[in-house]
């Protein structure tokens, strides 16, 4: 356990913390531990983690001070994790929540990296950090980014390693034979080779069956020579067996796409002493890999434990590709109504409009009108998706008592009738006739019996010209408007390899033993992706590779890794978050490949925790470098977020409500993409109140405003001629610019210019990844963790308590989200020359030597003159969309990547 130093005084600078471990025992064989193990460096490879606690020992502190002092750390202990420790191990629970297993050490291929260069003085368990790796890809082996090409030719799927699968098609049968008495055969096929057997479906009383079904079988798993195609007829009793079709597989032919398919041929089938009977089967049998065309919606083997016996591969092991449905934001301004017709003619009534887009509902004020013409001219914004399933519904109530409203008419208004505008145009306002019923405002071809209508005032429209916020606007994936006729050409693409997972931590039991099914899930713009699902394993191995055109380089990649729960039972709980890696994409340089293992990071209940790694392959590759560079200068968001802007509270709505319904269409497939995948991926969540986040964010401030002190106390040693020879030079400097004021500019860009060049060579080399430090997440309080986990609202037993604590959590989350804005603008000054964008630097770069040269031959005062009357000059003038450099400068990376 760690305890902290107290200080002496107030001003004491006594800081740190002390490890002890205090234990009782009468065991004599217990011998004495080595001390704790200091922090390993990051460029250790051996990673271990271990400590020891007696679970009942006596302490001399209270019980409130112990709980409140005790802090679990996970300690690297590479020097001697092949020792021995003999101490009474924790309980489960705790070594859960606050540790992780020990690790094995790392390949030789494996780098340890560190998080950040020069730039933070954090500092994590290297067992946390990002690894790089050298794998032997399609394209060849992977070294520092750069491809060594192998003997073999490379292929589509050059960013994963090649996986030889057996493939085998079963079309159809003939001539099968007949049952004694009761006619035709039910027959299905059985495909066997080793320990592993697919099934296909079967048919009742049928002579010529034809399935067309592919199995897929993992060659490295195969531990046979031998396939057997077998045909049998199903039975309730005892399957018979009817005929089978032998193959030796040292025979069978290898295809690589772009070949075409393999011809199926008819094969006779044979008896168990190999002898010709009735019938033929018409099969197919090759060697491939996973960029075969039959690979997505064949059987696999290693979805399967072997000696499984499934029929048919469940649809929820398959990998597939989804696409988040096309979102728009639905304007209304409810003007006013004329001729309202209430039920009491001796009141006046207290009318409002409650308007309502499938199970989105917003109200107008209430207003009580004299002349039955109420005027409300108010606006709303909802959230849809094409196609337009739901309909906007007005509802004119009339509050006749606290609790009870009376309908005074409805109207309906199809979405798909709705004007759509890509610009800030002015709509048309319409009236519509309030009808008594739902059913009759949606009739509309009915015939009017009624020859008078109240009726009701509105403008609606489709806004195009904004991008509906699905997910965090810190790692957004995608920033194109929904009108389509304002997206601009992709300037590159993105190409990931997922590649395999190691030491997953278990997250079932099946016969006695931990495992996992796990699947990754990544998400960029409006494609989704979900790789199949590896069954009993804890190192699964994907070997998938996905392609995204890419239209901005200040976009987030998002991958994830989940346990399935849906396999044995299509209702079953919820799918387990495993965790995810995030990556953005301006971080990458064009044309290299990263190869990177990516540890998997999960914050519980009870503390941080490693549930594993994640090996990816990361291209992007730019199709033109101008575009991109252009790209710098435009706006992040579209032109109608600045010229018409939502409120706060409006984009926190409205983002959840388009989490809503992704998750509700995506939840429609099939296989469906789970809800609490989409939350997790999309940080549904992240707005929340969090003592940690709040922490973290802090200390990211004041991390930004350390260079200021810094530079304030090396000016004080300056002052007390701490190096004579600096004060010397920097006398000399003052003294120079106070004569010469046109130089101070020019020096200061051509000084930026020199520390960005001498940056260059210290760049990082890396994605970012998650820190546990940066985020807090390794000194974390029980107390904290509870409270950021529970659930909000409050489930506490007073109404009061309750209802102050989730106004206090309101509160602070803004607090927590304005301090997390000042630091990104605080550390994108930073990003101008840390090559942390290496497009951006060197834009930044070539601007500070051109400027240098430009204000080294203009006067000072002509530059002082142009720049006041800029910054004083006439409204006309002045422009709603943001200037170039202040685009350039929102599109610069903070450290929000690198937060858990």
């Amino acid at each position: 356990m760690h305890y902290p130093l107290e200080k002496r005084a107030i001003f004491s600078h006594a800081q740190g913390e002390l490890g002890l471990k205090v234990f009782l025992t009468d065991d004599p064989s217990i011998k004495l531990s080595n001390p704790l193990p200091a922090m390993e460096s990051f460029l250790d490879t051996d990673v271990g983690s271990g400590y020891a606690q007696t679970p009942n020992f006596p302490s001399s502190l209270p019980k409130e001070k112990t709980d409140k002092r005790h802090t679990f750390h996970h300690l690297p202990n590479a020097n001697h994790s092949q020792q021995k420790q003999n101490f009474t191990p924790m309980p489960p629970q705790q070594q859960m929540n606050y540790g992780v297993r020990e690790m094995k050490s790392e390949p030789q291929a494996a780098k340890v990296v560190h998080m950040f260069s020069g730039s933070s003085s954090h500092s994590q368990p290297s067992d946390y950090a990002l690894k790089e790796t050298s794998p032997f890809l399609g394209g060849g082996r992977i070294i520092g980014g750069r491809v060594i090409r192998g003997d073999r030719p490379t292929s589509t799927y050059d960013l994963v390693e090649q996986m030889r699968y057996l493939f085998v098609r079963v079309v159809k049968a003939r001539d099968l034979p007949s049952k004694d008495l009761t006619g035709s055969l039910d027959p299905y096929v059985e495909v066997k080779v080793g320990n592993y057997k697919g099934i296909t479906k079967h048919y009742e009383r049928n002579q010529n069956p034809e399935w067309n079904q592919v199995f897929a079988f993992a060659r490295e798993t195969m531990q046979s020579t031998v396939l057997e195609v077998v045909l049998k007829d199903k039975d309730l009793v005892k399957d018979d067996f009817v005929g089978i079709v032998r193959f030796d597989l040292h025979e069978v032919p290898m295809r690589v796409p772009p070949d075409s398919p393999l011809a199926p041929e008819w094969y006779r089938l044979q008896d168990k002493k190999g002898e010709k009977k009735k019938g033929e089967l018409m099969l197919a049998v090759w060697y491939g890999t996973q960029a075969d065309e039959t690979f997505p919606d064949a059987w696999h083997s290693d979805a399967f434990a072997p000696g499984d016996s499934t029929s048919i591969a469940s649809p929820y092991i398959r990998s597939k590709v989804y696409h988040s449905p096309r979102l728009w934001y639905v304007r209304v301004n409810v003007i006013e109504a004329q001729d309202l017709v209430p039920s009491d003619k001796n009141r006046f009534p207290d009318v409002y409009v409650k308007v309502q887009i499938g199970n989105q509902i917003l109200k107008t004020k209430t207003v009580q009108p004299r002349n039955l013409n109420p005027i409300w001219n108010e606006e709303f914004m909802f959230v849809t998706s094409e196609p337009f399933e739901d309909h906007l519904i007005f509802s004119v109530e009339d509050r006749v008592g606290s609790n009870k409203d009376e309908t005074m008419g409805k109207a309906v208004v199809p979405l798909n009738s709705v004007e759509k505008r890509a610009d800030d145009r002015v709509v048309r306002t319409r009236w519509y006739n309030l009808e008594k019923s739902l059913s009759d405002a949606m009739d509309g071809d009915r015939a009017k019996k009624d020859k008078f209508h109240s009726r009701l005032h509105v403008c609606v429209c489709l806004d195009g010209g904004y991008h509906v916020l699905d997910e965090s606007t810190q790692y957004s994936s995608d920033l194109r408007p929904t009108a389509k006729q304002l997206w601009k050409s992709s300037i590159g693409v993105l190409e990931l390899g997922i590649l395999n997972a190691d030491r997953l931590q278990p997250m079932k039991t099946k016969d006695g033993k931990g495992t996992s099914d796990t699947y990754c899930v990544a998400k960029y713009g409006h494609k989704w992706v979900r790789t199949r699902t590896i069954v009993n394993s804890l190192n699964p191995k994907y070997n998938e590779q996905y392609t995204w055109e890419v239209y901005d380089p200040a976009t987030v990649l998002t991958v994830g890794v989940f346990d399935n729960c849906q396999i044995s039972d299509s209702n079953g709980n919820k799918d387990i978050k495993i965790g995810k890696v995030r990556i953005r994409i301006s971080t990458l340089e064009t044309g290299r490949v990263y190869t990177h293992s990516y540890p998997l990071l999960v914050l519980h209940p009870s503390g941080v925790k490693k549930m594993g790694e994640l090996h990816l392959a990361i291209r992007f590759s730019s199709t033109s470098m101008l575009s991109m560079m252009f790209q710098y200068s435009r706006p992040l968001l579209p032109k109608m977020h600045y010229k018409r802007p939502l409120s706060v509270i409006q984009q926190d709505m409205l983002r959840y409500q388009a989490v809503n319904i992704v998750a509700a269409r995506l939840g429609r497939a099939e296989p469906p993409l789970r809800r609490e995948v989409i939350e997790y991926m999309s940080d549904a969540n992240a707005h929340l109140w969090s003592m940690r986040r709040s922490k973290a964010n802090f200390l990211r401030l004041t991390s930004v405003f350390s260079g200021l002190f810094e530079v304030g106390k090396w000016f004080g040693e300056v002052c007390k001629w701490k190096n004579p020879m600096t004060t010397v030079l920097l006398h000399f400097l003052f003294v120079m610019l106070v004569c010469f004021p046109e130089l101070i500019l020019s020096t200061v860009f051509l000084y930026m210019f020199l520390i960005g060049v001498w940056k260059y060579r210290y760049r990082p080399r890396y994605p970012p990844h998650m820190d546990t430090s940066l985020s807090c997440a390794d000194a974390v309080s029980p107390d904290e963790l509870d409270e950021e986990f529970e659930s909000f609202p409050a489930s506490r037993s007073s109404d009061l308590v309750r209802m102050r604590y989730d106004r206090l959590r309101s509160v602070a989350g803004r607090v927590q989200s304005v301090v997390s804005d000042i630091a990104n603008q605080g550390e994108r000054l930073q990003a101008l020359l840390s090559w942390r964008d290496p497009r951006a630097t060197t834009i930044f770069v070539i601007f500070c030597l051109a400027a240098a040269i430009v204000l080294y031959v203009t006067p000072f005062q002509v530059f002082a003159l142009i720049a006041g009357f800029y910054c004083m000059r006439h409204p006309r003038f002045r422009h709603k969309i943001p200037a170039a450099p202040i685009n350039f400068f929102r599109r610069l990376p903070a450290r929000t990547d690198s937060m858990l």
